[in-house]
């Protein structure tokens, strides 16, 4: 048994670690990064491997926070840098909106089905045994991040010069 356990790991792994990294990368832009969490999201599902019922689903829920963690700490540090440099420099950030950081700004219970559905691929049956929701709660919940993202890109480009 343990030797079929092990079997079916390595298959799992074989066969979702490159699209994992690959969604990884598309949302940290850097491959050394994506290959980190890619690989932390497989060290948390083995640790739970014989309770983890929707292995795929986990990976990906997994992988969707460590990246907001990654984003977090990257804020953090370019925050405290901003508040140590002598010179004060024009923000500039908010006439160039990045999709990825509009979607890192939703609230997790948004974000989560947006990175799923549109970045992982996964059918809204699929996002909804993943998250726990009905299909009906997923289907809201991403017209409300798209409507979210869609009001915020119209004031950013309203208030472009």
């Amino acid at each position: 048994m343990k030797r079929s356990r092990e079997q079916a790991a390595s298959e799992l792994f074989a066969a979702l670690y490159p699209r994992l990294a690959g969604w990884c990368r598309r949302l940290v832009d850097d491959d050394e990064t994506a290959h980190e969490i890619a690989s932390e999201a497989f060290t948390r599902l083995w640790s739970r491997w014989t309770s983890v019922a929707e292995p795929r689903g986990f990976l990906y829920v997994t992988a969707a926070n460590l990246v907001r963690d990654h984003w977090r700490k990257r804020e953090r540090r370019a925050v405290h840098r901003a508040g140590t440099e002598a010179a004060v420099r024009p923000h500039t950030e908010q006439s160039d909106p990045s999709v990825r950081l509009l979607v890192q700004s939703l609230p997790e219970r948004l974000r989560v089905p947006i990175l799923l559905h549109y970045y992982a691929d996964m059918p809204i049956r699929e996002v909804s045994a993943v998250t726990g929701r009905k299909e009906g709660t997923v289907k809201a919940d991403l017209h409300a991040a798209r409507e979210l993202l869609r009001a915020h890109l119209r004031r950013t480009l309203d208030h472009t010069p």
